[in-house]
């Protein structure tokens, strides 16, 4: 709110080009903000993803989880009123690598009950099988979003 006051008082004083800087700055910030909530849909995605994977089975709630995660992702990925989307298509591959470490933490505790280390659980998968099961699956929910 402090951004929106100051910005207030660019205009008002007629300090256009600190007002243009402020907006720039806002504009990031917003961005960021999407581009985090977009990151945290993408650990949980991959979590089920790791643990379907692993394990060779899945469970009603993982399915839940796999879908919530890819309704959030498209919904908050899309730019309202500019078009366009926040993380582009070809984003999304390092955006899934770097969230992928924290998935796998988070994954070694869950999946085989928690008896594998991170380590470990990576030898029962293919890291490039689910990441890219991940894009295919995070692309098609924006598709079918867009059309709607």
């Amino acid at each position: 709110m402090d951004e929106i006051l100051q910005l207030r008082e660019f205009i008002e004083t007629q300090r256009y080009h600190d007002a243009l800087l402020l907006i720039g700055e806002m504009e990031e910030m917003a961005k960021e903000d999407k581009t985090n909530k977009l990151y945290s849909f993408s650990v949980i995605l991959l979590i089920h993803l790791i643990k379907q994977h692993a394990e060779k089975h899945t469970t009603r709630s993982w399915d839940a989880s796999i879908y919530n995660s890819l309704k959030h992702i498209a919904k908050t990925n899309k730019r309202k009123h500019s078009g366009g989307y926040y993380i582009t298509d070809g984003e999304w591959d390092e955006v899934l690598n770097d969230a992928f470490d924290e998935a796998l933490q988070t994954a070694a505790l869950e999946a085989f009950s928690g008896s594998f280390t991170p380590k470990e659980l990576l030898t029962k998968f293919d890291q490039e099988a689910v990441t890219r099961e991940a894009k295919m699956r995070i692309l098609e929910r924006q598709s079918t979003l867009s059309r709607n």
